[in-house]
Order: C-alpha cells, then sequence, then structure tokens
C-alpha cells in the first residue's frame, strides 16, 4: 500500500503533446470534475492479478491493457470455447465445463479467483456485468469489481426506481408512470392521460424485449399481454412489471460516456450518436454526434454527469438519452452500469484508454483528466466512427449466422484505424453466442472523412465461411441520409429501398472467376488421370474451357419473385500464356444477351494460391482488376469472388453429366438448414404437395424461432428429420419429388 497526493499522477502521461487546453467552462451544476477537488489523501492498491469474466473480442481487450500495466491475467472459457482467442491469449486460463452458460455461473466463478489466488475481476460486456449480486459478491470474497458498487447498479438497473431518482437529481424523463399500481386499466389511464402514442416496456427490459408501441386505446389490452409473455420469458419474475412512458415518433439515440472516482469527481468523455440500429440493436455508433449544437451537447454533458452522481457512481458508464429530432428535447432512458461495447469510439476521440482508467480508478486513483483538459482532445481529435462486424444476414431481416471462418482478411490498422476482434480464420463463431465478430473503429479530421475512410476500410475486408452485415455496412456509407447527418432509430426502415437495393455484377467478375478456376485447375491438373483436368467446367476445344455460373440471391424479394435465378455463362480460350479470350453470355428471361467478349487480355496469378483460394491480376482492355477467389471446401460450387472493393457470391453449375453421376439433382431440389439448430416441428408430411412460400419446417437457433419456407411448389419426398433433432448447417431437412422423374411403369 503507498499513500501520495494527487499532484503526481502517471495517466498525465497519456495526454498529446499538442493538446491545447481550452479556457475553464462554467457549468450549470456544482459537479466536481477536476483530480484536486478533494484533499484527501489517495490510497492506492495497485491490481497485480486479474480474472476475466467474458469472452471474445472484449476478453482480448481488456487482457492487452492488464498485459500493458503488467497485471497478471486468466481468462475463462466453456468446452466450446476451449480453442478461442482469448482462451489463448495467456498461459493462465480457467475451464468453466461443457455448459454454454458457464460464463453466467457467478459462484463457480468467484471461487475460481478465490482458488488461484486473484485480487481483481473484470466482468467486460453482457453476462454478469451488471449484476449487482455478483458485484457484492466478489466484495464479500474479498476480490476487487472492476465496476461500479453495487447499490448504484441496484439503483440504475430497475428502470422505475432509476426514473424517481433522475426526476429528483434534475434529470429529465420522458413523460410517463413508473409506479406500482400494475392492473391493465390503472396502466390504461396512465396511457390516455399522457396521451398516445405511448411505449409498454418492462422494468428489466433491454434489447427491445418486453416492449411494445401503442397506437390508440383499442389495442391496448392485447400489446400489454404481448409485452408481459415476451418479458417474462426473457427476464424471468418481475419482467411483467411495465413502464408506461409517451412515445418519441422520431428518436435519437445519443448516449454519454461518463467515469467517475470514489473521490466525487466525474467527468464526461463526449456522446455517441448511436441511431443506427436493427432489432434495437446498435450497429453503428460514432463521437461527437451529428446535427447536435453545442448547447445541447454540453447540457447532454451536464445531465449525464448529475446522473452518475445521484446514484454515487464509480468507474464507467454510460448514460442514455431519448433525443426527440421535432423538439430537439432529449429524455434520460437508462444507464448502463459497465464498459459498453462501443467505447472505442470515445477512446479514439479523446485519446484514452478506459480500461486502464477502469483498473487505475478501481486501484484507489484518481481521474487523469479533467472536464476542460477532455473537451479540449475532443476538439482536436475530429470524429470516430464504429461499425460492428456481425455475422449475420441482413437480406433476410439480419438472421444471425454461425459457421466457421473459412477465409479472413481484415483491414490495415493504423493510429486511425482500430480492430477489436475475437476471431482468425479458422475459427468458428459458434450459434450459443452473440455472432460479433469484430468491430471497426476509425477516426477522422471530421465526421465525413472518417466515414469515407470507414467505407474505404469495410473494402478490405474479405470474409466467407458465413453471412456478414459488410455489404450493407458499405451501403450504409454510401447513404446520402447518413453522409449529411439525418439519423434516427428507424434509419434502416426509412430507407431500406436504398439500403436493400440489389446491386448489378459486372461481367468482369464473371470473366475473373471463370479465369480464376482455370487457374486453379490447370495447377491440379496434374493430380487427375493422364494428365486430365479435372473441376466444373466443360472442355469444348483444346485451349478453351466453358463455365456456368448462377447469381446468389436469399433476399425477401428473391423468394416471393417465380423468376428463375439469372444462370451466366463464360467461355475462356487460352491464346497464349497468360493470354485469353474470355466471352460473357447473360441470361435474359429465357435466352441469352448477346455475349461480351474481351480479347487478348492477360492474366497472371497472383501470390496467393492454395486448394480453394486463388488470387488473380487481369489487364482488361480499359483497367488492371485484382480478385481473389475463395471456393468452399465443404461445397466447392460455392464461390466467393472479392474484388475492387466488392464481394459477390456465385453458384458454380455443375453440367449435366456431372449432376446425373453423383446423384445432385436431387440434392438440389430440398430445402437446407440455413445455419445450426434445433428442430422444433415439421409443417408437412411426405406426400404433401406444397405452394411456394408455404411453411415446411420450424427450428430454433440463436434463441430464435424460425420459420423455413418452401423455394418452390412441389411434392414432398422427404422429411430427413423430426421433432427435438440437433442439425448442423447445409442439412437437408425436405427433399421434393422430382418432377421431371418418369412415372413409375413408364419406359426407360
Amino acid at each position: 500500500m503507498r499513500s501520495l497526493k494527487r499532484s503526481s499522477h502517471r495517466l498525465r502521461a497519456i495526454r498529446p503533446p499538442t493538446a491545447v487546453p481550452t479556457p475553464p467552462r462554467v457549468f450549470s451544476a456544482p459537479i466536481s470534475t477536476h483530480p484536486s477537488a478533494s484533499n484527501d489523501v489517495t490510497v492506492i492498491n495497485p491490481i497485480k492479478s486479474l480474472l476475466i469474466a467474458n469472452r471474445g473480442e472484449i476478453a482480448l481487450r481488456i487482457a492487452r491493457t492488464a498485459s500493458s500495466m503488467g497485471i497478471r491475467t486468466t481468462t475463462l472459457y466453456t468446452d466450446i470455447d476451449a480453442s478461442s482467442q482469448h482462451a489463448k491469449c495467456t498461459p493462465h486460463s480457467l475451464a468453466l465445463g461443457p455448459n454454454t452458460k458457464g460464463y453466467l455461473n457467478g459462484p463457480q466463478i468467484i471461487e475460481l479467483a478465490k482458488k488461484h489466488g486473484i485480487e481483481a475481476l473484470h466482468p467486460g460486456y453482457g453476462f454478469l456485468s451488471e449484476n449487482p449480486t455478483f458485484a457484492q459478491a466478489c466484495e464479500d470474497a474479498g476480490i476487487v469489481f472492476v465496476g461500479p458498487p453495487p447499490k448504484a447498479m441496484l439503483d440504475m438497473g430497475d428502470k422505475a426506481r432509476s426514473k424517481i431518482i433522475m426526476n429528483a437529481a434534475g434529470v429529465p424523463c420522458v413523460p410517463g408512470y413508473h409506479g406500482p399500481e400494475q392492473s391493465v386499466e390503472e396502466l390504461r389511464g396512465h396511457a390516455r392521460e399522457i396521451g398516445y402514442p405511448v411505449l409498454l416496456k418492462s422494468v428489466k427490459g433491454g434489447g427491445g424485449k418486453g416492449m411494445r408501441i401503442v397506437h390508440k386505446d383499442e389495442e391496448f389490452e392485447a400489446q400489454i399481454a404481448s409485452a408481459r409473455q415476451e418479458a417474462r420469458a426473457s427476464f424471468g419474475d418481475g419482467g411483467e412489471v411495465m413502464l408506461v412512458e409517451k412515445y418519441v415518433v422520431r428518436p435519437r439515440h445519443v448516449e454519454v460516456q461518463v467515469f467517475a472516482d470514489r473521490y466525487g469527481n466525474c467527468v464526461a468523455l463526449g456522446e455517441r450518436d448511436c441511431s443506427v440500429q436493427r432489432r434495437h440493436q446498435k450497429i453503428l455508433e460514432e463521437s461527437p454526434a451529428p446535427v447536435l449544437d453545442d448547447a445541447t451537447r454540453h447540457d447532454l454533458w451536464d445531465k449525464a454527469r448529475k446522473a452518475a452522481l445521484a446514484v454515487e457512481y464509480v468507474g464507467a458508464g454510460t448514460v442514455e438519452f431519448i433525443l426527440d429530432k421535432d423538439t430537439g428535447k432529449f429524455y434520460f432512458m437508462e444507464m448502463n452500469t459497465r464498459l459498453q461495447v462501443e467505447h472505442p469510439v470515445s477512446e479514439m476521440v479523446t485519446g484514452t484508454d478506459l480500461v486502464e482508467w477502469q483498473f487505475r480508478v478501481a486501484a484507489g486513483e484518481r481521474l487523469p483528466l479533467t472536464q476542460d483538459e477532455i473537451e479540449a482532445r475532443i476538439h482536436e481529435r475530429g470524429a470516430a466512427i464504429e461499425a460492428r462486424i456481425y455475422a449475420e444476414n441482413p437480406d433476410k431481416g439480419f438472421f444471425p449466422d454461425s459457421g466457421k471462418l473459412v477465409h479472413l482478411v481484415t483491414p490495415k490498422v493504423s493510429e486511425d484505424i482500430r480492430i477489436d476482434a475475437g476471431f482468425v480464420e479458422g475459427d468458428t463463431v459458434s450459434e450459443a453466442y452473440d455472432g460479433m465478430i469484430a468491430k471497426l473503429i476509425v477516426r477522422g479530421r471530421d465526421r465525413e472523412t472518417a466515414i469515407r475512410k470507414l467505407e474505404l476500410a469495410l473494402q478490405e475486408y474479405e470474409v466467407v465461411g458465413l453471412s456478414t452485415n459488410i455489404e450493407f455496412l458499405k451501403r450504409l456509407c454510401q447513404s446520402k441520409a447518413f453522409v449529411e447527418g439525418d439519423v434516427e432509430t428507424s434509419f434502416i426502415e426509412k430507407w431500406k429501398d436504398e439500403l436493400f437495393q440489389r446491386k448489378h455484377i459486372s461481367d468482369e467478375v464473371f470473366a475473373q472467376t471463370a479465369l480464376g478456376l482455370l487457374s486453379s485447375q490447370t495447377k491440379k491438373s496434374a493430380s487427375g488421370p493422364h494428365g486430365e483436368t479435372l473441376g466444373f467446367g466443360e472442355a469444348a476445344t483444346q485451349g478453351s474451357r466453358k463455365f456456368a455460373f448462377q447469381i446468389k440471391r436469399d433476399d425477401a424479394a428473391a423468394e416471393a419473385s417465380n423468376a428463375a435465378p439469372e444462370v451466366v455463362q463464360v467461355e475462356v480460350t487460352q491464346r497464349g500464356h497468360s493470354l485469353y479470350n474470355v466471352s460473357v453470355s447473360r441470361s435474359t428471361d429465357d435466352s441469352m444477351a448477346s455475349p461480351k467478349v474481351y480479347e487478348n487480355i492477360i492474366s497472371e496469378p497472383g501470390s496467393l494460391v492454395s486448394s480453394n483460394k486463388s488470387q488473380l491480376t487481369t489487364f482488361f482492355p480499359r483497367a488492371r482488376v485484382e480478385t481473389t477467389l475463395v471456393q468452399d471446401p465443404a461445397a466447392p460450387e460455392k464461390l466467393t469472388i472479392f474484388q475492387l472493393g466488392e464481394k459477390t457470391e456465385l453458384t458454380l453449375v455443375p453440367p449435366g453429366w456431372f449432376e446425373k453421376a453423383l446423384g445432385l439433382k436431387e440434392a438440389a431440389a430440398s430445402v437446407v438448414a440455413p445455419m445450426p439448430c434445433k428442430i422444433l416441428r415439421n409443417e408437412v408430411q411426405e406426400g404433401q404437395e406444397v405452394e411456394k412460400g408455404a411453411p415446411l419446417v420450424v427450428i430454433e437457433s440463436m434463441k430464435m424461432e424460425t420459420v423455413i419456407r418452401s423455394p418452390q411448389k412441389g411434392t414432398v419426398k422427404k422429411l430427413a428429420h423430426k421433432e427435438g433433432d440437433i442439425c448442423k448447417a447445409g442439412t437437408v431437412l425436405v427433399l421434393f419429388e422430382d418432377p421431371e422423374a418418369a412415372p413409375a411403369g413408364g419406359s426407360e
């Protein structure tokens, strides 16, 4: 143990030397923001050993800072995470057993910490990070909980109680009822008094669960019953207790990063706009918030600090507000009593390491910077944006995905480009946990520069093996409304026609795909019988090869359409060493359009050539094009092409003789599991005739029920699985009769 005065502080060394302090600004409330506000002696107990009670990217991120501070770090893992990056990042890693919910087993985690003599525990975000009972249990066991006091977590964790505390502290709240009377008629009366539309939400709510918008009085009873049922299922006992609040029609989600020490000092490290969301969950966060005047910005900071101090907060926290676009007023929504997923955005614009701050404050140190010093940094460092890279399919309503990362290339990192990731190539993203693969954070001198840098960085990403939202994020960066800062929580729904517009695939993509396959197959030719070339593609003449590609479309519009998928035929003729003629013919309805012909183009393989990956550079008449082609090892007909910053997925159409020889035709007339899942029930019977779009099977994955619908009109030949079966991604669920099969007793 050691004592020292506040005047000398190690963390001050992290301030950039170019920072120019601005004149002190007077706040409306007498809130202490300066480390010298107290003359008490600072008693510091440095943390020497740490247990990270989390997984994935946040465990890795915490471990990096802990290591840099000389803290011996131990991680945890469940059986399914035994080979994960966070389990391998330190020599000290402890098993939680086979239960995938092991990260929620507080007693076991505390017992492991005590058994191994670990002094402190960092909960990360999610799991036990906002559990006051767990925080108190850590304290009772003599373990330093790197987070806020249990009482502050308890006060802010109850939405009704937090609103009462906020109103008393002068923090504006959305007009509403947060009381104990919970009869339907009592709540309906408050809804009428507030005025429709109103928002119903559980006092234990989060992530949009147990939340309903009621537009008129006649809907109230049905909507509250639905909200309560969902809340009980999601949050257990007490989840059915509801708040009734005025619904803000055009809300923005703006939050303030706050940090407090145990000596009454509290600062705001700027605000973040998190309005671009899907399913009430954020996918883009940025700081500073766009289109926000300085008076409102400073008022938000001031109210956020008041909120934190009202519950005697210590550590990192985020105060979330609803900002009404129509009136400019803002209202307290909730406080997240932990480090947020999007904390790197605030780190980028303030030049700080908030995890380091957490360790130092938990050890008893004072805040290293004043409010004015932080504001000077924000003015100097520009704007930052974070994009969450998720395993999900935006074209299917952001349906979650999982699987092995067959191919992964990430952007180059720099002072202004940061990646916080939990996976590398070859890892498997499990359906058992959240599907976030990584966070990409960029900084620019202003917001427009940051957006452009984000788009360029996203173009460097290459991911194969599962669906991601990367292409969707690129389209977001190109959205005029987003660039102008015209954001709100319904942004994606409002601009869906633009954001989900089908892209045109250039002829050069098909040409490069064929050239890449030819190059790959040529290198494999020695393994074929008598030196013959193996693989899909039809040998037309010596030195010439034909390929056919089907464009992958799995969006809702494609499923609803009866149109046949577009098929593109490509013929490649070799004229000399690395010299080719390429002809690309695209189908138009039932006919083929006039082919696009590229003559005497030079195409050379790149440095990356393996059994399922190839790179090539081709000199087309007006441009040099570099392409990466990846074949799925488990399904070589599935092709992914990365070219000019865009990803294209194609299916290599096998020739008829190949289908017949391997029996692929029957397999094609089938429906497969889109991801690992459990069969809840079959909705059809064998021999039943179904229409396109009819429900076939109901599956459960990542705690979501999904109805698998028929892609065609036909007769069910076989149901491959029964209720309760566990299936891998790509497993055939339903087989259809072949409409071209000869009838029984017919001639051959």
